[in-house]
């Protein structure tokens, strides 16, 4: 396929996913620029319409806009009420690791799956990163990407419509609110991501085009810089960068081949989900609390697309993503020495039905 093709078809795709973007938008659908290009983009590849692979790259660049946007949050109020809210934000985040691997438990019985590889794919993490530790772990990564996907996709979609029906479904009037075209500020919320997102690769720090720009943009506005925010249109292409991204993983082949799996990651993030909800609704009705926010804050999705649910619902986007942040400063460090005790551990089972390559 010739470089001019490859441009045009994947222009194409992402034509029709700005599309579904804009038909989101109409009925008033939760999070539209991201829910309407990954069920648009999910359907064109479950049926074989489109094929082309959307390069690893383009997620990078929605990562960098969303989170030097989600930084600008932290003012210096939003970071003193967030270290004064730390125990909290670790209990939840300890909670939902509980709750993962429970449910790795779960996954590894139901999908046949060795206990390491049901347990990458559980965790409250990006399907890039699961599929890295999955080929550290000598694991097949298809199985882990397509149960990480299936968990972040059915949560971007699911929490919302849930606080919508209990809340009240909003007018899309209401929820869409563009910010005014200011070129300085703009360019220079850009810069601070884009030179985050670099000095934390330079570091080689997990998930550095998100934490990144977060940590540069949320730094400075503690310190009182700024704000600034990028227009709407701009906000509006990094979400439907990513809901394409998301939707383009869901493959034809690999549901046609593990049907099995399909259906047990499907159960398996249902039960993730109320687990979490459940100890979120707990926590916010003894502590008196919103429980919206406790649920967004103890739900199993990325930063990224919790960020966004948050800032969509007008919740409180700094606190929502601090719950996330110390769920991920909790996990990250951990991660290698607990599946390498959950390897060992199978180590001295017999030998089990570990679907790897």
């Amino acid at each position: 396929m010739s470089n001019s093709s490859r441009i045009g078809r994947l222009a194409l795709i992402y034509s029709i996913g700005s599309l579904g973007g804009a038909l989101a938008l109409c009925v008033g659908s939760p999070l539209p620029w991201m829910i309407g290009p990954l069920l648009v983009t999910a359907a064109l590849y479950l049926s074989g319409l489109a094929e082309i692979v959307i390069p690893v790259k383009t997620r990078p660049a929605g990562q960098i806009v969303i989170a030097s946007q989600v930084g600008v949050y932290f003012s210096p109020a939003a970071f003193a009420m967030m270290l004064s809210l730390a125990p909290l934000l670790v209990g939840v985040a300890l909670a939902t690791a509980v709750c993962a691997f429970t449910v790795a438990l779960l996954l590894a019985r139901a999908a046949r799956l060795s206990l390491t590889a049901a347990f990458i794919a559980s965790l409250p993490t990006s399907p890039v990163e699961a599929a890295i530790m999955a080929e550290r772990c000598r694991c097949n990564p298809g199985p882990i990407i397509l149960s990480q996907t299936v968990r972040i996709a059915a949560v971007v979609v699911l929490v919302p419509i849930v606080i919508y029906a209990v809340d009240g479904w909003p007018a899309s009037a209401a929820v869409h609110m563009p910010a005014p075209f200011d070129p300085q500020g703009t360019a220079v919320l850009l810069v601070i991501g884009v030179a985050g997102a670099f000095a934390c690769r330079l570091l080689r720090i997990p998930n550095p085009y998100f934490l990144g720009p977060l940590a540069a943009s949320s730094a400075l506005s503690a310190i009182g810089f700024g704000p600034y925010f990028y227009p709407g249109v701009i906000l509006s292409g990094a979400q439907v960068v990513l809901g394409v991204w998301l939707g383009s993983t869901f493959r034809r082949s690999l549901f046609q081949s593990a049907a099995r799996l399909v259906t047990t990651s499907i159960l398996a993030t249902f039960a993730l989900l109320a687990m979490t909800s459940v100890f979120a609704v707990a926590i916010a009705v003894t502590l008196g609390l919103d429980w919206e926010l406790m649920v967004l804050g103890a739900a199993p999705g990325g930063v990224t697309e919790m960020a966004l649910t948050a800032k969509f619902l007008g919740q409180d986007v700094a606190l929502i993503t601090a719950f996330h942040l110390i769920r991920i400063f909790i996990f990250m460090p951990n991660i290698p020495w607990v599946i390498d005790l959950i390897h060992r551990y199978e180590k001295r089972r017999p030998p089990a039905n570990d679907q790897r390559d």
